[in-house]
């Protein structure tokens, strides 16, 4: 019987230690398990180029969150790390390009943008009472909107000297990797060996016991949403390094990411847990997860879903450890037994991930997959009819010529097209098809491209800087020439308009609004009383035009940038829409043609975006098999009204 008892008791500690061990360890076991799946799944996961892309992809990540780690670990939350990362980022280029500052004083200049933003959100919370999910909201507008007004809505080309934090050191380890080690040591020193780290603890696990303590806890705020702003300018720079260029509207959303890695990296939102080592494991679960479902090429908004589940999981594995009793210990906290066993365990990681490779590099070994059939197909959005129908003809002429086609969504951020492009480069697919988000930003990327001797073919907007195959495209600039010439003919060479802009900063509204600027100087009795950007969505169409008729009721007509900000305008103009007001829209999609065959919007700019996904198609496989391509092909645009709409299917 003793025996027995003594038999179960261990088995029930052993049971019991495992389970402990998982629970410590969740967000490694994730990462093994994930990196294990991705391996077997596709060949492509375990080779060094694409390890080393993850870590790439898994940098700015990485770099925001270790700050928002500090928020965090006391019980604080940070959403601005996003905005103030692209407002850094456009105060330094601005300032060593347009004002001529020395490089190194833009660099402290960036730098002390993000501290500034840090410490206005310490004072709001410690001093101002405001909920940190409130001032740090607040600052998120007031960044994105600082950065914007200095850059005017259009990206800032990087200073060369500190656009090689983007490079390859010793042409092979990426800068942004090694950026990224460096402040993980630090967050992780800070954390595990000074005042200000232990301090964040006691406020998070305790902010009122720590007050009476002696901790001076309002200062402590202070300084760490400062240390916070300091990590996000940090990131913003290595991400403008790696496109060449400061985006305006760089890193929106990355806030969420860098929040989803500290806590899927252990850190409990309740404050008082958190590790460095937990958060940078988070940000590459992130990474591996995107890295890996674009290798398998499924679809982006699955992608969503998928890394939604993630994050509810992580959420859900730190509830039942803290229920278990299994909370994560504060960084240096613990004897040396228990240094040991975290060490063990890192060492078991490492081993584990030593087999899986050669596991998975014998699976795959007597693979064989033709890259030169199958082609990557980057789009800038699939949140627009247009682009929705560039991909539709690209897939069917995929479907055609036998090949196998790979479309992921850039979802507007130039950051993430990259990571897309790294992603097929690594691949080493046939050809790339290329629908660049800005066709600045893209060149870093685009150039990588051309280096592994992957032909490269781009849609709908140029790849500036870098060598492509063909362009595909039609003229936006043209097109708007088209659209002015078309508007003020309708209005008989006089009245009042507005414009509608496309998201600021992406060149597709640059040039369309520039092309409508030069047409309209032959019609002096036009007159634009207001341009607003609605971002390419019909929704904020539809707001966005509702507040312009506020200060311009008796307007005459409307130019919107595509067809879903006319189509947005139209429903804000109500009864007007086709009488009293006319508008005219671009890019001539199924419901734009509608709406012309209705009356309502008197015209759109027709590109044929399946044709031009089409043609893409065709030249890339052709660009693949060595034969010969014409450089440019342009595809024609044309105003279609009520008189011809039928003959595009309206």
């Amino acid at each position: 019987m003793a025996a027995d008892t003594l038999k179960s008791t261990t088995g029930a500690s052993g049971a019991s230690g495992l389970r402990r061990l998982l629970l410590d360890n969740g967000a490694l076991s994730a990462l093994i398990v994930l990196v294990v799946v991705m391996s077997v799944l596709s060949g492509d996961f375990l080779t060094a180029d694409n390890l080393l892309n993850i870590g790439v992809q898994a940098a700015v990540t990485a770099i925001l969150a270790f700050g928002v780690t500090f928020v965090i670990v006391s019980a604080g939350i940070d959403l601005s790390v996003g905005s103030v990362a692209a407002l850094s980022a456009t105060v330094l280029a601005w300032s060593a390009t347009s004002e001529g500052v020395p490089v190194w004083i833009a660099v402290i200049l960036a730098i002390a943008t993000g501290i500034a933003c840090g410490l206005v959100n310490g004072f709001l919370i410690s001093y101002g009472k405001l909920p940190p999910f409130i001032a740090t909201l607040a600052m998120l507008s007031v960044g994105r909107g600082l950065s914007l007004v200095i850059s005017q809505g259009s990206p800032i080309a990087f200073p060369e000297s500190v656009s090689h934090l983007g490079d390859n050191l010793g042409g092979w380890l990426p800068v942004p990797v090694l950026v990224m080690v460096v402040l993980g040591l630090v967050t992780a020193v800070i954390l595990g060996r000074t005042y200000i780290g232990r301090a964040m603890y006691a406020i998070g696990g305790n902010e009122e016991a720590a007050r009476l303590s002696g901790l001076r806890v309002k200062r402590q705020k202070l300084a760490i949403y400062a240390l916070s702003g300091l990590f996000a300018a940090a990131a913003g720079i290595v991400l403008a390094s790696r496109l060449s260029s400061a985006q305006p509207q760089a890193a929106q959303g990355y806030e969420l990411d860098a929040i989803a890695a500290v806590v899927i990296g252990g850190a409990s939102l309740a404050g008082g847990t958190g590790k460095a080592s937990g958060t940078l494991i988070g940000a590459l679960i992130l990474a591996v997860l995107r890295n890996g479902l674009n290798l398998l090429s499924v679809s982006a908004f699955w992608q969503q879903v998928v890394i939604g589940v993630v994050i509810a999981l992580a959420v859900l594995v730190d509830t039942v450890r803290r229920k278990a009793g299994a909370t994560a210990l504060p960084a240096g906290a613990g004897g040396s037994g228990e240094r040991r066993k975290q060490a063990v365990t890192y060492v078991l990681a490492a081993v584990v991930a030593v087999a899986v490779v050669g596991a998975t590099s014998f699976l795959h070994s007597g693979s064989s997959v033709a890259k030169s059939e199958k082609i990557g197909l980057s789009l800038s959005t699939l949140n627009n009819p247009f682009f929705v129908q560039i991909r539709a003809g690209a897939q069917d002429e995929a479907k055609k010529l036998g090949v196998d086609l790979s479309v992921t969504d850039a979802q507007n951020d130039a950051s993430q097209q990259a990571n897309q492009l790294q992603n097929f480069t690594s691949e080493g697919l046939g050809t790339i098809i290329v629908n660049p988000v800005d066709s600045d930003a893209v060149t870093p990327a685009a150039k990588a491209v051309n280096k592994a001797d992957i032909p490269l073919v781009a849609v709908d907007r140029a790849v500036n800087g870098a060598n492509t195959a063909a362009l595909v495209a039609s003229d936006n600039v043209s097109g708007g020439k088209l659209a002015a010439k078309a508007l003020a003919e309708k209005l008989g060479g006089k009245g009042e308009i507005v414009v509608l802009q496309g998201q600021a900063g992406t060149s597709a509204s640059r040039e369309r609004g520039a092309g409508f600027t030069e047409g309209l100087k032959a019609y002096p009795g036009i007159k634009v009383l207001a341009k607003q950007p609605a971002d390419w969505d019909r929704t904020k169409g539809l707001d966005v035009m509702t507040n312009l008729l506020q200060a311009n009721p008796d307007i005459d007509g409307v130019f919107a940038e595509n067809d879903e900000m006319a189509l947005g305008a139209i429903k804000a103009l109500g009864a007007k829409a086709g009488k009293s007001v006319q508008v005219i829209g671009f890019d001539g999609t199924a419901d734009g043609f509608k709406a012309v065959k209705e009356g309502t919007l008197y015209a759109s700019v027709a590109q044929q975006p399946a044709e031009l996904g089409r043609i893409a198609v065709r030249n890339a496989v052709k660009a693949a098999e060595g034969e010969k391509v014409e450089k440019s092909v342009m595809v024609p645009v044309k105003v279609v009204t009520s008189e011809n709409v039928a003959e595009f299917g309206g």
